[in-house]
């Protein structure tokens, strides 16, 4: 298996390995046609992901995280920390800046790249502080009149003790309500993993997009078969089961669009895939902006409590 890629992607890596030893040796007619071969596998590949395939797509290692987005549509930012009340938690990134010379709030997962940060960052699961500093920005940015974005990419809020004897449940109910209650435009983004109430914590938006190769769900498939198997190897078999796609939970209703990706996935341009979605950000910003308070409010509160059937 070659480095970087995933298993389903093989074909595609021999095709570039052979692709880099020619250019070593200069022979233009022969990298013209690998050239030509990898575009028509990268169309037969990622023509018809299954859940799974996107399920690893969406926790690929070189997947662009929310600082890397800020870093490429989000100028001026300034990054805020703590809860005023325990601690900083590095898992939630929270500030405001600028896109499109508009002031925003952003609050997002931040996973971690290397094992290093991987750690600091706790894997992109928080703790209640995470939580609490997230909710602290965001009223800050309606105390100012500021529209605000969340990118949400965590397999779930952190269920440590630490966690729990601090309020882990409490937090993130109090982000639900709160959140639902303020009186600006809020965009949510998966960009990622969608993680149960982890996710949702931040993703109490008037629009929820997901990126064309995220996922959101209430649990993780392998979490998913273990409860219902008793086998988390069945993860694949449990991710088809879920409907947990961008292009599924559209036509549920559960996210109002799908964000675009480079083709095989926002790892293959961080760039690219930077762009697509600062476009999507703002179209949807600009579709609320005209809204009063209490219009955002109330629409953001009825689009939550559409959500799901019961009798």
């Amino acid at each position: 298996m070659a480095e970087g890629w995933l298993d389903f992607e093989q074909p595609l890596a021999d095709l570039v390995t052979r692709l880099d030893e020619l250019t070593a040796i200069g022979a233009k007619d022969e990298v013209k046609r690998v050239q030509e071969q990898i575009e028509k596998q990268k169309e037969k590949i990622y023509a018809d992901l299954t859940p799974w395939q996107r399920v690893l797509l969406a926790r690929h290692p070189r997947r662009p995280y929310p600082l890397d987005y800020i870093e490429r549509f989000v100028t001026d930012f300034t990054e805020l920390h703590g809860d005023r009340g325990f601690a900083d938690d590095p898992a939630l990134v929270a500030g405001l800046g600028r896109i499109e010379g508009i002031g925003f709030a952003v609050v997002g997962h931040q996973k971690g790249r290397d094992t290093k940060e991987k750690l600091r960052r706790n894997f992109g699961m928080p703790h209640p502080e995470g939580y609490r500093k997230a909710l602290r920005v965001m009223e800050l940015a309606a105390r100012f009149g500021l529209p605000i974005l969340t990118l949400v990419d965590t397999p779930g809020a952190y269920p440590g003790v630490g966690a729990e004897e601090r309020g882990q449940g409490e937090a993130i109910a109090r982000n639900l309500r709160d959140m639902a209650m303020l009186e600006v435009p809020i965009v949510a983004v998966v960009t990622g993993e969608g993680g149960s109430g982890g996710a949702l914590a931040i993703a109490v938006g008037n629009r929820v997009l997901m990126q064309e190769n995220a996922v959101y769900s209430v649990i993780t498939p392998e979490g998913c078969a273990s409860i219902l198997w008793h086998d988390g190897s069945r993860g694949e078999e449990s991710a088809k089961a879920m409907r947990m796609t961008a292009r599924e939970l559209r036509e549920f209703g559960i996210v109002d669009d799908v964000v675009p990706e480079p083709l095989g996935g926002a790892h293959q341009d961080w760039d690219e895939a930077a762009h697509l979605l600062k476009d999507a950000v703002l179209a949807n910003y600009r579709a609320l902006s005209g809204q009063t308070g209490s219009d955002l409010v109330a629409g953001r509160v009825a689009r939550f409590a559409a959500i799901g059937v019961y009798s």
